[in-house]
């Protein structure tokens, strides 16, 4: 005779709850790769103009960089905003909330992409003179600048739609979206120069065009797995029906964008500033300064995402109600920050030499760099400790503090350092700014993350 069944049956057990640290390498992993591609793409791209076209070709686009670094800059600035608000409305299960703050975010950016398509494809030569470029190149930078600017619509909701996944916890699908824009590019760029299979040689419109067609193809793709996947940001009717301004989201946005975007510039500037007292030491120091800023860039990628990884967790957790997981998120930001950025340190230390003589071959020019690369890497180390603090601070919506430290001591400490210190111990002087002016402001903003922030109750924006 059987047993009778039980009137109750005991609960499945829960879902083993993943560590926070493997949690962030799951979210890390996609976005770093994403962000070396875009890096190496434009590397690359800049090497087939120089390599099959020459200098003045290479020149030309380089002197359309400081228009595109403000536009990138906007655009990274609103996609940040969206993504916090994205990641506390997709935290509080909120799909509705998370199309409409994506609908604002890309009308928004729609909308500025076709004023600079409209006013920089009618104003091009005339900008491109404001900025100083050589008349020998002119010519040449004006036709790649007009067709970067009327491109940028698209190129605005490309960089959007990348941010706006990240927000729900999606970097999987914009990895693969930068690996076929990247591909589409390196294939097109040189193809196009050289007229291969019999199409037409574009000379250097061909870095633009391939630009263009890169990300085209990329959002094509974009669309057809999002809709495969049914996506919260599926472009369907649902989306489109979002896209429309709500003026409170779009106050929200802005609110984290803009500080974001003008921390990008003011960052931007600086290095403008430093890059004029290197140039005062010569061309060996600006070659030594070219090669570690080449090695500096991919060992800071890490860094970046993983800032980037602790605001989008703040910000689902703040949207579910669990802001009592916002400091272990910070205490394993900068666990993972020590790990992979002094690991980073480490090896660039050991392989300082063989890793400058890719770029370098002058011996007394290598020596020097040796020597500012370590520097540099180390400085990473409070750089990425920083940029993680206010990261997970933007979060909340508390971006205006954290952004007025770091631009203070860039201009009042930073520059100033770097300025003196050279006149004391040569070029070596201006590095070792950095260090010390990192130092200050991650003290700072520790300060004021224990003093204030975490006294303060965390509010959602949606």
């Amino acid at each position: 005779m059987s047993s009778p069944l039980p009137l109750t049956q005991a609960a499945p057990p829960a879902p083993p709850v993943r560590p926070l640290w493997q949690v962030f390498m799951v979210f890390l992993g996609p976005m770093l790769l994403s962000n070396i591609l875009q890096s190496l793409s434009g590397t690359l791209n800049s090497m087939f103009l120089g390599q099959m076209m020459g200098v003045k070709a290479l020149a030309a686009v380089a002197a359309f960089f400081p228009v595109m670094f403000v536009f990138i800059a906007f655009v990274i600035g609103l996609g940040a905003g969206a993504s916090v608000l994205i990641g506390q409305a997709w935290g509080a299960g909120q799909p509705d909330k998370v199309r409409a703050i994506a609908g604002t975010t890309l009308l928004t950016g729609l909308a500025m992409g076709a004023a600079v398509a409209l006013f920089g494809g009618l104003f091009t030569q005339p900008i491109m003179r404001l900025l100083g470029t050589p008349a020998d190149i002119l010519e040449q930078a004006t036709v790649y600048s007009r067709i970067v600017l009327l491109g940028m619509p698209g190129l605005f909701i490309f960089l959007l739609f990348t941010s706006l996944l990240r927000g729900v916890g999606d970097t999987l699908t914009p990895m693969w979206s930068l690996i076929v824009s990247t591909g589409i590019g390196l294939v097109s760029t040189p193809a196009l120069i050289a007229g291969w299979g019999g199409l037409p040689r574009l000379g250097v419109a061909s870095a633009g065009v391939s630009m263009i067609l890169g990300f085209s193809i990329a959002l094509v793709w974009l669309t057809v797995q999002l809709r495969r996947k049914r996506s919260v940001l599926a472009p369907n009717r649902a989306l489109l029906r979002a896209m429309r301004p709500d003026w409170g989201l779009l106050r929200g946005v802005l609110r984290v964008g803009i500080p974001t975007g003008v921390l990008m510039i003011a960052t931007s500037l600086a290095g403008l500033v430093v890059l004029s007292l290197i140039n005062g030491f010569g061309s060996n120091a600006t070659a030594a300064y070219g090669a570690v800023n080449q090695i500096n860039a991919f060992a800071q990628f890490p860094l970046i995402s993983i800032a980037i990884t602790a605001s989008i967790l703040a910000a689902q957790s703040i949207g579910a109600g669990r802001s009592e997981r916002l400091p272990a998120i910070a205490r394993t930001a900068m666990q993972i920050n020590l790990a992979i950025g002094g690991a980073t340190a480490l090896l660039g230390t050991l392989f300082a030499r063989p890793l400058l003589s890719i770029f370098i071959t002058d011996q007394e020019v290598l020596h020097v760099a040796v020597e500012l690369l370590r520097i540099v890497l180390w400085s990473g180390l409070l750089f990425g400790a920083f940029a993680s603090l206010a990261a997970l601070m933007r979060a909340s919506g508390d971006v205006l503090i954290p952004t007025v430290i770091t631009i203070g001591v860039i201009a009042t400490l930073e520059l100033p350092l770097a300025w003196l210190f050279s006149r004391h111990f040569g070029l070596v002087g201006i590095w070792m700014a950095f260090p010390v002016s990192y130092g200050i402001t991650l003290a700072l903003q520790t300060w004021y993350y224990q003093a204030v922030w975490k006294k303060r109750p965390i509010r959602k924006m949606v």
